[in-house]
């Protein structure tokens, strides 16, 4: 394995690089790279709330855009938004053809359910809280019985190739630690978030950040960087990651109340618990941050219905002692979702030549400073077809063998150095931010990388944790999940993208 030739490189094996690799496929010999095993080492697998598109027969795609722009902060792209609402109902179509088993109601008709911000009742899932691991399931079966994918299981990715001007393929190495170049005419990142970067998150210990580093090493432009989201509601136990307590369930009219029972959230916003998910989290943190705690009341509002319409959820919490149906559920926010990544156009190209993105590592500007509920599911879908759309009508350059390959060192993990990460980034890179907490981190992290020189996901979280402290220091005000404690307030003149771009390294 030591050298693999193909057409295109698809690094990543969550719903967008899965969609993005079976659009391809047919016309294309692709290679499929995933840290661990397909169809379970993604933040995709893990995905509760749902995909939000306008079916509905009281909806409409320019009300999914208007509800998405409205919780944008003000930057969000409205042309990409228009684009992703409009496409929806059809990525739910074709998941339906491909076999997907979502929820209905007795009369055959989608089940819809309806999250935090949204005007309507348009979040289809299945099984109730497993829509991610429905999608993944369908996608993973079709790209394993596709004869033109290849697929490289527990293999990372580390560095990207170059021939001339123009990105032809990665070099990585297996879990044992054997390197491995793949050749091509393209390579798609598809590498998911950042959440592993936090010492409090949801998301699997595979989102270290690695298409981000790479990309950027590469020269690509990144934005919005700074904008991560933290979900309101993950259960607060001592478990890493942190389950998650999907929104929908306060959709179904679950509360929001501290340890003296009273409701916090109707002092904080007109839509108290379906309030805008940065708005939610920062109110738990207050409460949390008071000695008293958070915690979501299901008994009355849901009841006995719980572990029928969310019984994963609530399969976790028994396994952890805890049933929502008789009791309170403890809950804190959770680093969850990176709105910002590698800037790309309405076709997924990213500013280098021969490199596409697609998934929670892209930066669409669909999310704006907030994403809405559910939206992200949808996003992977529309760009990872619309990436493959676009490599298919792109006129590829024949492969090219590059004329020289990086030396490059693999070392494993340090724990005590990813543990030092990881609590930094939370304290100071986190929920509430400040200058003097962001110079602190910033500083850090130099000093680590100065020290460290071998490659690996421990290099890729101190590289992508700087570049968020470093975004995060330039956006001196307070807009959607980004909050500074000594800038609380919106700068008319902050409302656009902040851009990240590193010097484009001489091609080999």
């Amino acid at each position: 394995m030591d050298r693999l030739q193909t057409d295109i490189v698809v690094v990543g094996s969550g719903i967008a690089g899965l969609t993005a690799a079976l659009g391809l496929a047919g016309r294309y010999r692709v290679v499929l790279l995933t840290k661990g095993t397909l169809g379970l080492a993604s933040s995709s697998n893990l995905a509760q709330g749902g995909i939000a598109a306008a079916v509905g027969k009281d909806d409409d795609p320019s009300l999914h855009s208007a509800d998405t722009i409205a919780v944008g902060g003000g930057i969000s792209n409205r042309a990409i938004v228009e684009l992703i609402t409009r496409e929806g109902p059809l990525q739910i179509q074709r998941l339906l053809e491909l076999g997907a088993a979502f929820d209905r109601n007795p009369d055959g008709e989608l089940q819809l359910g309806r999250e935090a911000a949204h005007s309507r009742r348009r979040i289809v899932h299945a099984d109730g809280d497993a829509t991610g691991a429905e999608v993944i399931r369908v996608l993973t079966n079709s790209v394993r019985t596709h004869g033109d994918i290849q697929i490289l299981e527990k293999a990372s990715a580390v560095k990207l190739l170059w021939c001339g001007s123009r990105v032809t393929g990665v070099l990585g190495f297996d879990h044992w630690n054997q390197r491995f170049e793949i050749l091509g005419r393209g390579v798609v990142l598809a590498t998911g978030g950042v959440g592993h970067l936090f010492a409090r998150t949801t998301n699997p210990p595979e989102a270290t950040g690695d298409g981000l580093a790479m990309a950027a090493e590469a020269g690509a432009e990144l934005i919005d960087l700074e904008f991560v989201q933290f979900h309101p509601t993950a259960l607060d136990a001592s478990v890493d990651p942190m389950p998650l307590l999907t929104e929908a369930i306060r959709g179904e009219g679950a509360l929001l109340v501290n340890q003296e029972g009273r409701r916090f959230m109707v002092d904080e916003h007109p839509l108290a618990e379906l309030a805008p998910r940065d708005v939610v989290a920062r109110a738990i943190w207050k409460e949390t941050r008071s000695g008293g705690g958070a915690f979501l009341d299901c008994r009355k509002t849901i009841g006995s219905r719980f572990p029928k319409r969310f019984p994963n959820v609530y399969r976790r919490c028994i396994a952890l002692g805890i049933d929502p149906v008789t009791s309170l559920v403890p809950v804190a926010p959770a680093a969850h979702y990176h709105i910002g990544g590698v800037r790309i156009d309405q076709n997924g190209q990213s500013s280098v030549e021969g490199l596409w993105a697609c998934g929670e590592v892209a930066a669409s500007g669909v999310h704006g400073a907030n994403r809405l509920a559910s939206n992200s599911l949808l996003e992977a879908l529309v760009f990872g077809s619309r990436v493959a759309s676009n490599i298919l009508a792109t006129n590829l350059p024949g492969s090219r063998v590059p004329t020289k390959f990086p030396e490059v060192e693999i070392a494993s993990p340090d724990r005590n150095l990813v543990k030092r990460i990881r609590n930094l980034m939370w304290s100071e890179v986190g929920l509430i931010r400040s200058g003097e907490g962001l110079k602190k981190a910033i500083d850090s992290f130099e000093e680590m990388l100065s020290r460290e020189r071998a490659f690996g996901s421990a290099r890729s979280m101190m590289m992508v944790g700087r570049l968020i402290a470093v975004a995060a220091e330039a956006r001196k005000e307070s807009r959607g999940v980004h909050y500074r404690a000594d800038y609380p307030d919106a700068d008319p003149v902050l409302a656009r993208h902040l851009t990240v771009h590193l010097n484009v390294p001489t091609a080999p």
